[in-house]
């Protein structure tokens, strides 16, 4: 009985393509999220592909100096993947994540093709340097050419942000979370979108690198306009398939509205708040879906006061926003600002994410980089944690969740919390094994006499795999954990903007390791002392007792994220703590 009624009526809440009722049976689903995870490759490849050599380009043929071109690059990846906020806030309040996906592809695709016409031509890009006049600057871009180069660069910017921002979220509404199955399979899903983006990754840092290295910019920059191209059709081709989520208005104005509300009734200034109380959070009276619906009647104490007349006991100093704002407006705050603790505790994560994947580069470069008769470029290294994280996405989801789901007897195995602490805790290990391994290599330097040389040392640049094992590993766990948490507890209006959250972090956690790195070498140097992190030979870093710093850092994290984790309250009962 139950999967007849499955297959009649529509999805309250869901329209497909052509903006009609989504139906049951037909729209949604793991084929209508297959589609989401053939893109995701594609544009994966498309963004990686620039972003992971884009230093060398700034700095060879663009002529900007190391410093600049690091921070343009740190820029530009920073401000991508903040920019998913945007696309996110878009795709919740005034257009479906389907429409946003589409226009954000169209601007990635206009970025990537200025970019492939200044490579392609010369006339474009600054004069080559003259190696007759070593002593000589080369010129540096200014002028149109330099608007051209970031121009283009940050349309590819504000692309990936839409993308980023609207794509997971899309694929997870596909699936009906009211059901044993589709809550597995939505699980399922966010396991393998991190296995698709790992693909994608994997194409870009070894194939497309190399074409870029060897066959020039201009090839490089047309495999990812190819390559975000070929992604619109085939999105396209899933249209009949997708269920779209109707937006419901701004989530930030219901927030803002909750909040001013609760600040100003807490100062006793009553009857005068009629402007907060007019502020509207969506075109129109929007019902609940019957996806809400049905997750609120399963839901705990907490979020079975939404449907009552009674604002739920947590976070009590919002209830005086009740006679303002609806009492579900109100729990919807609440749910936000009790997940935003999570999300603070991921940042020192993709800090560590960032240093390793400068510093492990460095420490390769010193080493003997030899596979046999094939010499590997350092800068093929993150080659390691995707390699890693397309292992390890299929072995978790296929053998190690239906072990614990046997083990626990429950229908999740492992939480979203858990499973997000496990990603922390492997990036404490990390940062430990990254401490031991720059000892080891040091070591060999002092023992072969070449601690002032630059000469490659004899020891295998596959001891830096081990510290890529166990970041590959933390960032499976961590974003994976991270996408299906914010989806799952983010009101339903505001999942967009709520999933989005986990590409911020990434983006504060690169900016975070700039800054670290600076205070850093701002401490160690005083009172004439040399910075830890400073000079031209790494072999005279102090680098080993920085990581020693990151990991301790990272267990002060981990004690922080403890604290949240265990006071956090899963929405539904159906996610246990």
């Amino acid at each position: 009985m139950e999967l007849e009624s499955q297959q009649v009526g529509s999805w309250e809440g869901y329209v497909n393509c052509r903006n009609r009722p989504a139906l049951k049976g037909h729209h949604g689903g793991m084929l209508a999220a297959s589609f989401v995870l053939v893109v995701e490759v594609l544009e994966n490849l498309a963004y990686l592909a620039n972003a992971s050599n884009l230093v060398l380009y700034f700095s060879e043929y663009m002529h900007l100096s190391p410093s600049n071109s690091a921070n343009s690059v740190t820029n530009f990846m920073g401000t991508a993947f903040l920019l998913a906020l945007l696309g996110g806030f878009l795709s919740d309040a005034f257009f479906t994540t389907y429409f946003i996906y589409l226009i954000s592809a169209l601007i990635e695709f206009l970025g990537l093709v200025i970019l492939t016409v200044q490579a392609h031509s010369g006339s474009l890009k600054p004069p080559e340097c003259d190696p007759a006049k070593p002593n000589v600057p080369c010129e540096q871009v200014h002028g149109a050419k330099a608007a051209m180069l970031f121009i283009g660069l940050y349309l590819v910017a504000l692309g990936v942000g839409g993308i980023k921002g609207s794509l997971p979220a899309h694929g997870a509404e596909q699936f009906d979370e009211n059901t044993p199955t589709g809550r597995k399979q939505r699980s399922t899903f966010f396991n393998y979108f991190v296995f698709c983006l790992s693909c994608g990754a994997l194409i870009a840092v070894t194939l497309v690198v190399w074409v870029e290295d060897n066959k020039g910019w201009q090839w490089g920059f047309g495999i990812s306009t190819l390559a975000i191209l070929l992604s619109i059709p085939i999105f396209l081709s899933g249209s009949t398939y997708y269920r779209n989520k109707v937006p419901s208005g701004s989530p930030l104005t219901t927030i803002v509205k909750v909040l001013l509300a609760a600040l100003l009734n807490s100062c006793g200034s009553r009857g005068s708040n009629n402007a907060i109380a007019s502020m509207a959070t969506s075109p129109s009276p929007t019902p609940i879906s019957e996806e809400e619906g049905g997750n609120l009647k399963s839901t705990n104490k907490t979020v079975e006061a939404v449907g009552e007349e009674a604002p739920s006991e947590s976070l009590k100093f919002l209830n005086r926003a009740v006679e303002d704002c609806s009492v579900q407006q109100v729990e919807d705050v609440k749910i936000v600002i009790k997940v935003l603790p999570i999300f603070a505790c991921t940042i020192i994560l993709n800090c560590c994410l960032a240093q390793l994947s400068t510093f492990s580069v460095q420490q390769a470069a010193t080493m003997n980089t030899k596979l046999g008769s094939l010499k590997v470029p350092p800068a093929s290294l993150p080659i390691f944690p995707v390699v890693f994280m397309m292992i390890l996405a299929p072995l978790y989801d296929h053998f190690i969740v239906p072990f614990f789901r046997k083990a626990t007897k429950t229908e999740m195995g492992i939480s979203h919390l858990q499973r997000i602490g496990i990603g922390l805790i492997l990036s404490i290990v990390a940062m430990a094994v990254a401490a031991l391994v720059e000892i080891k290599r040091k070591r060999v330097a002092t023992d072969n006499g070449l601690l002032n040389s630059t000469k490659p040392l004899p020891i295998t640049f596959f001891w830096i795999a081990f510290q890529y094992l166990f970041l590959g590993s933390a960032d499976l766990f961590t974003l994976a954990g991270l996408l299906e948490f914010f989806f799952t507890e983010a009101p339903i209006r505001m999942r967009s903007l709520a999933t989005s959250l986990s590409w911020a972090s990434l983006a504060m956690g690169y900016y975070l390791s700039t800054v670290i790195v600076s205070i850093v070498n701002s401490a160690t140097g005083r009172s004439n002392h040399k910075p830890w992190l400073s000079g031209s030979n790494l072999n005279q870093f102090h680098l080993e007792r920085f990581y020693w710093l990151m990991c301790v850092l990272s267990g002060l994290n981990f004690l922080h994220y403890l604290f949240w984790a265990m006071r956090y309250k899963y929405r539904s009962i159906k996610n246990p703590n």
